[in-house]
């Protein structure tokens, strides 16, 4: 490919827009979903909490989160204005039943008060975060106290095979994110990583090695 090819590809999944757009979406829904799947069942969700997910393209997994507890309240926050609406569109039941809200934002301040939610989650964005140390402390503030967070990512050495990745991304190991981790408030109190098939645009089988880390809002007695 080309290097204008590969940048256009880095472009769409950080931030899908047009007809290509809702194609990367199908595409990164369908690629990512046992990763997503994974990180709602390492949340723990029980009955009546309200959870934030940062990033979630075209959300088609929304009603396996609904699957987990009754009464539960999905917000999901998106800087895609494409993905804000397919998200919208696809759930459209859940948003008029009042169980789902969407809302766009600018992948820095979180529009919501303190201590606003149960869990929070977020999948393959992390390569994109403009100010990483920002973001965890902001999530750590709408989280509640003993809250959770879950941070799930494929690791740096199965990414940088992938030839976009030179563009637009932040990669990183498990190493990585926990020194970014050491720098907030959280506490991990669970961290995996494991390897799965996935298809390649090329229609061929990799190995995709992602971890997954779950965070703890716990205050630290002085």
């Amino acid at each position: 490919m080309k290097q204008e090819e590969l940048q256009a590809i880095a472009s769409q999944l950080k931030n899908p827009s047009g007809e290509k757009g809702i194609e990367m979406a199908h595409m990164m829904n369908e690629t990512n979903i046992n990763m997503i799947k994974h990180s709602i069942q390492n949340l723990n969700i029980s009955k009546e909490n309200k959870i934030l997910e940062l990033g979630h393209g075209n959300a088609g997994h929304v009603e396996f989160l609904f699957e987990q507890a009754k009464e539960l309240k999905y917000y999901g926050l998106e800087m895609s204005d494409l993905m804000f609406q397919e998200a919208r569109q696809i759930n459209r039941n859940f948003v008029s039943q009042k169980q789902a809200f969407f809302s766009l934002y600018d992948g820095n301040k979180i529009p919501f008060e303190d201590e606003s939610f149960d869990k929070v989650f977020t999948v393959n964005t992390i390569y994109f975060w403009q100010k990483p140390e920002e973001l965890l402390a902001e999530i750590y503030r709408v989280l509640k106290p003993d809250g959770n967070f879950c941070l799930t990512f494929a690791e740096e050495s199965f990414m940088k095979t992938l030839p976009f990745t030179q563009y637009e991304f932040e990669l990183y190991s498990t190493e990585k994110a926990q020194d970014l981790i050491g720098k907030s408030a959280f506490k991990i109190v669970y961290k995996e990583t494991q390897t799965e098939k996935v298809k390649s645009k090329t229609g061929e089988l990799a190995d995709r090695a992602f971890t997954t880390i779950v965070l703890e809002k716990s205050f630290k007695s002085f």
